[in-house]
């Protein structure tokens, strides 16, 4: 069981334990004063030794308490003196409770605070001066679901929960290895979060293992509440409009990233794993990548890249082919387009401005909403204030068109966090469009990739393996390593 901390304005060290159990009580109702959900369940044994269980209302399972603990301290056969009788509840529970998975000692209040604060039982007598830990956390918690930010047609339908213990459960019936570790680190002066940092062993590099330790171990910070908090603080960047790290709800995904070297992290209350180092191409993988035919998944990766591309340029590349570079249009396209703006009032930057912003303020709506009431508004609100902008006048039909392309195109990302980034990258490459034409969106475009250039994530070059060039990493980022071929060429070694 992993100690954890009391919070920091509670004074612990100044306490000792006693062997009066009375004295104790009175310490440890000082200790959570206010604190109504710490219950006190007082019990004599028959050899008139007097107890009293702490535990953490709604932490622990209160009817295992009822039925099995107290029936078996008021029933049991105790007798001897006191090291007897130590040595036989300790016995008591470890052979008839089968609910409690672990037993061990608290020798200090502030020890003992911890464990009860993390859902563990409390267990007082009169004459220890010690006090008895057991592990018997049973409360609520969220089923084993199929994440629903990461979806898959193809693929197993376990996601991560709240749960660290259920979480690291999930990884390991994948890897059924000793090579895999789990380290536990305790984060937060208030909240005392346990985060697992996973890898495996002989396979992930020790300076990489060094690194993640280092950095999340350097976190100073009151409560972690989520991974975004962990992500935010031990990031290369955080300036950069880029994610850094890997986010994910999905259990395989984790494991497919260890077994390429990489280092897990896994945060107690949250779904959200996070992977490092993360690369821009492994933020455009989809674990379905490795479940399909190499070559439906190869053309699936190509048409990721054009959603990409599309997803960034295509409002900008409007905005500065109707403004400066009408040349580059066909006649007859251009003829349509003309038509189309005549009774339009405002330029081609104001008007994709308004349609990308009414597009986004729907989107954001759609996911805030309550989830059948989101998806009607959120269609049927962009086709209603479409078509309506539409035959008001307000803009044209071809940016219509132009902005639920980049819309379908923007849904296309496996990674969310990727996504926003190229949500928020838009505006700036319409304005730099609005502002020199395609000079402007070609500078952007050089700016965004010196930037990923000299990117990095734990010192692992964000545009690896394209940059700096790795000709064995690039047969599976832009295509699909087929597994069949280097599978034959293992065996012909072998042979």
């Amino acid at each position: 069981m992993a100690s954890n901390l009391p919070p920091a304005d509670v004074n612990t060290h100044n306490y000792t334990l006693s062997r009066d159990l009375n004295e104790n009580l009175q310490q440890f109702l000082a200790i959570f004063d206010k604190c109504a959900d710490i219950q006190y369940r007082p019990f004599e044994i028959n050899v008139g030794q007097k107890g009293s269980l702490i535990y953490l209302s709604g932490m622990v399972d209160t009817k295992s308490i009822d039925l099995d603990i107290m029936r078996q301290f008021m029933e049991s056969s105790i007798t001897g003196d006191f090291v007897k009788l130590t040595d036989d509840i300790k016995h008591t529970i470890q052979s008839k409770l089968s609910f409690i998975s672990q037993v061990s000692w608290a020798k200090d209040f502030q020890e003992a605070v911890g464990y009860i604060l993390s859902g563990d039982l409390a267990l007082l007598m009169d004459g220890w001066n010690q006090v008895l830990i057991m592990n018997a956390k049973g409360w609520e918690k969220r089923a084993i679901e199929e994440p629903a930010t990461e979806a898959v047609i193809r693929g197993p339908r376990e996601g991560f929960q709240e749960d660290l213990s259920t979480n690291i459960s999930l990884i390991r019936r994948r890897l059924k290895t000793v090579q895999l570790k789990m380290e536990m680190v305790v984060l937060g002066q208030l909240s005392n979060t346990n985060i697992a940092i996973t890898y495996l062993e002989g396979v992930a590099k020790d300076d990489l293992i060094a690194e993640v330790k280092k950095r999340v171990g350097s976190i100073r910070i009151n409560a972690i509440l989520e991974s975004g908090y962990i992500e935010e603080l031990i990031e290369d960047n955080s300036l950069s409009p880029f994610p850094q790290v890997v986010i994910t709800e999905r259990p395989d995904r984790v494991v497919g990233n260890l077994l390429e070297g990489k280092v897990g992290i896994l945060i107690d209350n949250t779904p959200f794993a996070i992977i490092v180092p993360g690369t821009f191409f492994q933020l455009l993988q989809s674990p379905e990548d490795y479940y399909q035919r190499y070559l439906v998944s190869t053309f699936i990766r190509f048409l990721r890249l054009l959603a990409v591309a599309s997803s960034l340029l295509l409002p900008s590349l409007y905005i500065a082919l109707t403004t400066y570079h009408h040349e580059m249009i066909p006649t007859m396209l251009l003829v349509s387009i003309a038509s189309s703006r005549e009774t339009v009032p405002f330029p081609a930057f104001v008007e994709a401005l308004l349609m990308e912003v009414s597009f986004e303020g729907l989107r954001e709506a759609g996911v805030r909403l309550p989830r059948p009431v989101g998806q009607a508004v959120s269609i049927v609100g962009a086709l209603v204030i479409g078509q309506a902008a539409v035959a008001a006048g307000i803009v044209s039909s071809p940016l219509v068109i132009i902005v639920s392309m980049t819309g379908i195109a923007s849904f296309i990302f496996p990674s969310f966090q990727l996504g926003l980034s190229f949500r928020l990258l838009r505006f700036p490459m319409m304005i730099a469009a609005a502002t020199l034409g395609l000079y402007g969106i070609l500078m952007l475009l050089l700016m965004l990739l010196l930037h990923m250039l000299n990117l990095q994530s734990f010192g692992h070059p964000y545009m690896a393996p394209l940059a700096p060039l790795r000709f064995r990493g690039i047969k599976d980022v832009i295509v699909r390593a087929n597994r069949l071929r280097r599978f034959k060429n293992s065996s012909r070694t072998s042979e």
